[in-house]
């Protein structure tokens, strides 16, 4: 079973500083995670920046109230431009979620890369194509609302 890429670009109009402390702070993801997942951390994380090596454990509820436990990774952090998680434990085979952030005129270019892959073969596959990808496209535009709501939309130049 391939590698599957999911790719998201986002315009946010604040300055790069204001974007990476609310990115960086684990705490945060909750308010940018779908309610009806339930999304909450279980371990201690200290409410600042992000350090490599830091790990954060989540109970989350992806579908029909069956609960997953996950627990990501920080490999990179190179502030205020970009940082890296990486699935330890959890519901995918390889998960790998790159946050990129670039300032441009208007504010900050948010990009964010996830390579996963699923398990269980064939099996794993067509779940990606009847309903995972789905749900993280739904998740995502979810997100995207939330950061228009957070920091205001941008208006295309």
């Amino acid at each position: 079973m391939s590698v599957n890429r999911l790719f998201y670009t986002q315009g946010i109009p604040a300055g790069i500083k204001e974007v990476w402390d609310f990115f960086s702070n684990p705490l945060n993801l909750a308010e940018i995670t779908p309610p009806d997942m339930h999304m909450r951390i279980t371990n201690e994380v200290d409410g600042g920046s992000l350090y490599e090596g830091m790990i954060i454990n989540y109970t989350l509820f992806p579908f029909l109230n069956f609960p997953v436990r996950w627990s990501t990774q920080i490999i990179h952090v190179d502030k205020p431009h970009e940082f890296w998680d990486e699935q330890k434990y959890g519901p995918y085979e390889y998960w790998h979620h790159k946050h990129r952030f670039r300032e441009i005129p208007e504010g900050v270019e948010m990009t964010d890369i996830i390579d996963y892959k699923l398990p269980y073969g064939l099996l794993g596959e067509a779940l990606n194509q009847l309903l995972i990808h789905h749900r993280l496209e739904e998740v995502f535009a979810y997100r995207r609302k939330k950061i228009e709501e957070i920091f205001g939309d941008m208006q295309p130049v």
